[in-house]
C-alpha cells in the first residue's frame, strides 16, 4: 500500500526529498509538494548572478520544472500554502494564495522544508516602492528591473548577500553604497580578514566604480513620497537613492511548525536529529528551516546555505523511505566573489574557536597562488586555525585574486579527516609552476603553526 508523503516547501531541500523518494524503488508512495509560489527547485544562489547579468535569462536557474516531477510521478501544487499542520489528526490545511480558499490535506509522513524569509529592520517607510529584498525569483526579476531605471542604490545589510548586491548594482553603472550597523562587513570572518575584504574592494572599484562601504552605523528611514528617494541612518548620513536592496540576513520560516508543537532550537529553527526527524513522530524537516549539528564546535547553530539543505533533503528522504542515513553536521564552508576577489570560509574563525573552549593558534600567510613568475598569479591571503591543545584543525579563511577556494576545500576535507596541523602540512598537494607554488600558502600556514606548537626554528 502507497504512503503519502507530503513535502511542504519549493526550494532546495523540498524538491531533493522529492526527487530522492521518486528514485526509491523499494518504497512505494505518493509524493505531494506544496509550494506559495509558483515555481520550484531553482538556485536562489544563482540569483545575484542573474541580477548583474552574468546570467541573461532567468529560466536558467531552475533545475526541475514542475512539469518534469509530475512526469515522474508526483504531484505539485503551486501557489498553495500550508497555514497549519494538526499532527494528531496528520493534515494540514492548505491556502490558495490567489483565492484564499482553504482545504486539508491527509498525510502518512510530512516533509517541512519551508526555509528562510528576509530580515526585515524596524526602518521608517518599508512600503515606498523601490524597497527590495532578495528570496525568491520574482524579487531577483523585480531587482534587475530597477537597476536598468536606476543612478543610485543603497545596500543594507554587509553579508553576503549585501556583497553580492553591491557587485551587482556596481556592474551595472550605479553608484552605490553599502551600509552595515556593525563594525565589520562579514561577520562570518575574523575582523582582520573583513577589514582586508573592506579595503580590497575598495581599491578594485576606486577606479571604475562608484562604491562606498559605511560601517557602525544603522538604517532608520526611508523617505519619499511615492518611492524610496533618500537614506538616513542613525548618525545623520543621508544618501540620495533610487533603490534599495534590504540585505539584513534571513530568519527561518517556523511558525507553522511552532504552532503544531514542534521542538524549535537555535534561532526558533526546527530541531532535528540526524535523521532530519523532528521531536513529532512522522514529520521530518530539512532546509533553511532547520538548526544544524556544527562537527567542529559540537553545538547547535543554525547555517542556512543551499548546499546543505540539498544534503539534508536526500538524508531526510532515505529516512522517510523506511531505510537508515544519518547526516554527520555541517563546516559552514562558504565562499563568494566580489568581481575578481574570492572570500572563502570552512570550519571556525579564531573568535568563535575561542568562545567554544579551544585554544587556538593561528597563522596568517598571503602568498601567490601558483609560481610567482607564472603570468596568471594571483595573491591570496589565507588565515589557518587550530587548537593548541589537541593540535586539531578548527578551521580557515581565504581571500585573494586567485583561487581561494580550492584551500578552503582541502581545509574542509582536512577538518572532516580529523587532521592535526603536521598532517596537513605533510599532505601530497599537486605542483606545477602553472598551477600552485612549491610550497602552498595553505601548508605553509600550517607549518607555521606547527613550528610555534612544537617550537621548531
Amino acid at each position: 500500500m502507497k504512503q503519502k508523503i507530503v513535502v511542504i516547501g519549493g526550494g532546495a531541500a523540498g524538491p531533493k526529498i522529492t526527487a530522492k523518494l521518486l528514485r526509491t524503488t523499494k518504497f512505494e508512495s505518493q509524493v505531494d509538494l506544496y509550494t506559495d509560489e509558483d515555481i520550484i527547485s531553482y538556485s536562489a544562489c544563482g540569483m545575484p548572478y542573474f541580477i548583474e547579468g552574468l546570467i541573461e535569462n532567468p529560466e536558467r536557474l531552475i533545475v526541475r520544472t514542475p512539469q518534469q516531477f509530475e512526469e515522474k510521478g508526483a504531484n505539485i501544487h503551486l501557489n498553495k500554502r500550508c497555514v497549519k499542520i494538526i499532527p494528531e489528526e496528520k493534515k494540514i490545511i492548505v491556502q490558495d494564495t490567489k483565492t484564499y480558499e482553504t482545504e486539508y490535506v491527509s498525510y502518512d509522513k510530512l516533509a517541512i522544508t519551508t526555509g528562510a524569509r528576509p530580515f526585515i529592520p524596524q526602518i521608517q517607510n518599508m512600503h515606498l516602492s523601490n524597497v527590495f529584498t532578495l528570496r525568491k525569483l520574482q524579487d531577483a526579476i523585480n531587482i534587475k528591473n530597477a537597476l536598468k531605471e536606476s543612478k543610485k542604490a543603497v545596500i543594507v545589510g554587509g553579508g553576503y548577500i549585501g556583497i553580492e548586491m553591491l557587485e551587482a548594482c556596481a556592474a551595472n553603472g550605479l553608484d552605490v553604497t553599502l551600509v552595515e550597523s556593525s563594525p565589520y562587513i562579514l561577520p562570518i570572518f575574523d575582523e582582520d580578514f573583513s577589514e582586508k575584504i573592506r579595503e580590497k574592494i575598495l581599491e578594485i572599484t576606486k577606479d571604475k566604480y562608484n562604491v562606498n562601504i559605511v560601517t557602525s552605523d544603522c538604517v532608520v528611514t526611508f523617505q519619499g513620497e511615492d518611492r524610496v528617494r533618500k537614506v538616513i541612518t542613525s548618525s545623520g548620513n543621508i544618501f540620495d537613492a533610487d533603490m534599495v536592496i534590504v540585505a539584513a540576513g534571513v530568519v527561518p520560516n517556523t511558525e507553522i511548525a511552532r504552532d503544531a508543537g514542534i521542538e524549535l532550537g537555535v534561532n526558533s529553527a526546527i530541531r532535528v536529529n540526524n535523521r532530519m526527524e523532528t521531536s513529532i513522530k512522522d514529520i521530518y524537516a530539512a532546509g533553511d528551516c532547520i538548526e544544524n549539528f556544527h562537527v567542529v564546535s559540537r553545538r547547535h547553530v543554525w547555517v542556512p546555505l543551499g548546499s546543505s539543505a540539498n544534503k539534508e533533503g536526500r538524508c531526510a528522504a532515505i529516512n522517510i523511505a523506511n531505510e537508515y542515513d544519518a547526516f554527520p553536521g555541517i563546516l559552514g564552508s562558504s565562499v563568494t566573489k566580489f568581481m575578481k576577489l574570492t572570500m572563502s570560509f570552512t570550519g571556525l574563525n579564531e573568535r568563535d574557536a575561542q568562545k567554544y573552549g579551544f585554544e587556538p593558534v593561528c597563522a596568517t600567510v598571503s602568498q601567490k597562488d601558483r609560481a610567482g613568475y607564472m603570468p596568471e598569479a594571483q595573491a591570496i591571503t589565507l588565515k589557518l586555525v587550530a587548537d593548541r591543545r589537541t593540535e586539531k584543525i578548527l578551521g580557515a579563511q581565504a581571500i585573494g585574486e586567485g583561487d581561494a577556494d580550492k584551500r578552503i576545500n582541502t581545509v574542509a576535507s582536512a577538518i572532516t579527516a580529523n587532521l592535526k596541523v603536521g598532517d596537513l602540512f605533510n599532505l601530497d598537494m599537486t605542483y606545477a609552476p602553472p598551477f600552485s607554488t612549491a610550497v602552498d600558502a595553505l601548508l605553509s600556514a600550517a607549518m607555521i603553526i606547527y613550528n610555534d606548537l612544537h617550537k621548531c626554528p
